[in-house]
């Protein structure tokens, strides 16, 4: 049965741009045909998207919900969860985020994963999500296989980290011979690797030199986390995961010039290596940090200098940055600049909702990048290598009918009042060519002309299962 047709003169679909009607019926697409050529169901209603981008809803696959920070009086707290975020994804043309399961110590990966869920669960999500399993430490021996349990269960991706970021978050570094153990699990049970990639060495080394020097300020965390640290440990990595056939890597948040380079030069070698930058490190510089409220721009690792933002665009466009992220971490503008120092600067930020209007003014109105491109790099390659497509991140028949309606006519400033995620946005004053005029959500109209019709809790958890042309290294 149809429910709703979408008709649009500019329908992205996997094999072509350009005017289409979707039939939609059950949360899925039933059909496409040329436009005009279907008729509409007694009963149906129909959207005419004239003029406007039929895309994919938007998949941000880096997010934070509900997840601690210590505020100044020393006690820790909790970022907005998916109640707040997921909503704001679906105000912004966003209908499925990727946040994290985070295992520690004393506990067992299902036990960690199931807590997270009913954390979830109890919290409400609007739109659909998923979880990486994020281990950190010195890793027991059972470890590795309870993940790989979790990634037949789809939970398909597990997070490391090659550095504990900061001086006080001892303990978060996992160690080359657990990561070895790791990826042999990986390429066991079909996972993906998702890393946070800094030397643990160099970091530490430059906390204690600025903090001799009196160069303390959060300004200078470029120094702190340099493009030093990005070179060495991507290719530590990449060379790690070489030596285990069958390991397939997503780089996160690759901040500067040294990381785009690392994982050219490996998928020039057939390395299944994918990257994933931001929309801060693609916009915003080191000088940004030196700008009233600074700490807005901040997330680990650090901005980086204009050089390596004009070689983040570089691998965007030739295809070594798949994905643009937003490492959401949604609080409030007193939390996110409470730090003042390098060691102790809130990460993460409040980007979910503007991230896919504002990538398209960026990349298809200012950059010469193809319509295609950017909604590849805003949905379409994270679902394929996150293992959702192609229930995900296209407009095909059989997919979940999750679709953006961007709108060039609603050009506007981004003001944090008008969006739904916090009291401060990164991108306040910035001017977008478009803005969603519809979301869709499994065949359900959520957002509609800026106003909220949606299911507060319509959100769903989507099993995950890396497909092997991802883990041998398909181009995207």
């Amino acid at each position: 049965m149809i429910d709703l047709v979408v008709s649009g003169d500019c329908v992205v679909t996997p094999h072509a741009i350009g005017p289409a009607d979707v039939a939609i019926g059950g949360g899925r697409v039933v059909a496409i045909a040329e436009r005009g050529g279907f008729p509409v169901p007694e009963g149906a209603r129909l959207v005419d998207a004239t003029g406007k981008v039929v895309m994919p809803g938007g998949i941000d696959p880096h997010t934070h919900c509900l997840w601690p920070v210590v505020v100044p009086d020393g006690t820790p707290t909790l970022t907005q969860g998916p109640s707040v975020v997921g909503r704001a994804a679906l105000f912004g043309g966003t209908t499925t985020l990727i946040d994290f399961t985070r295992w520690t110590h004393g506990q067992t990966v299902q036990g960690a994963i199931e807590a997270r869920m009913a954390d979830w669960w109890a919290d409400g999500c609007a739109c659909d999500w998923a979880l990486h399993t994020m281990v950190e430490g010195d890793l027991p021996p059972e470890l590795p296989g309870q993940l790989g349990e979790a990634i037949e269960a789809g939970h398909a991706s597990v997070k490391i980290f090659t550095t504990d970021i900061t001086p006080s978050r001892k303990g978060r570094m996992v160690d080359f011979g657990d990561i070895w153990e790791v990826f042999q699990v990986l390429a066991r049970k079909g996972g993906l690797g998702v890393i946070h990639a800094e030397d643990n060495d160099i970091v530490m080394h430059m906390y204690a030199k600025l903090f001799r020097e009196g160069r303390a300020g959060f300004e200078n965390m470029a120094e702190v986390h340099n493009t030093l640290s990005e070179d060495l440990s991507f290719r530590r990595v990449l060379r790690l995961a070489e030596k285990v056939p069958g390991t397939a890597l997503y780089m996160l948040h690759v901040s500067a010039a040294d990381g785009v380079r690392a994982i050219r030069e490996a998928r020039a070698r057939n390395q299944p290596a994918y990257g994933e930058s931001l929309h801060q490190y693609m916009l915003y510089t080191q000088d940004d940090y030196r700008r009233p409220n600074g700490q807005m721009y901040h997330t680990y690792p650090s901005l980086k200098s204009q050089a390596d933002q004009d070689e983040l665009w570089r691998g965007a466009m030739d295809g070594t940055i798949n994905c643009v992220a937003t490492d959401e971490l949604c609080c409030s503008l007193a939390v996110k600049t409470q730090g003042k120092r390098i060691d102790d600067t809130t990460g993460g930020n409040s980007g979910v909702e503007p991230r896919v209007a504002v990538m398209y003014s960026e990349m298809v109105g200012k950059r010469g990048f193809s319509l295609r491109q950017f909604v590849d790099a805003v949905s379409t390659n994270a679902a394929r290598i996150m293992g959702m497509y192609p229930r995900k991140g296209c407009i095909a028949p059989g997919a979940d009918a999750d679709i953006c309606i961007l709108d060039p006519a609603l050009k506007r400033e981004v003001r944090a009042e008008a969006m739904h995620e916090s009291d401060y946005s990164p991108w306040e004053g910035r001017q977008v060519d478009a803005w969603p005029a519809m979301t869709i959500l499994r065949g359900k109209v959520v957002v509609e002309d800026d106003r909220w019709v949606g299911d507060e809790r319509g959100g769903e958890w989507i099993s995950r299962s890396i497909p092997d042309e991802i883990r041998a290294g398909a181009a995207l």
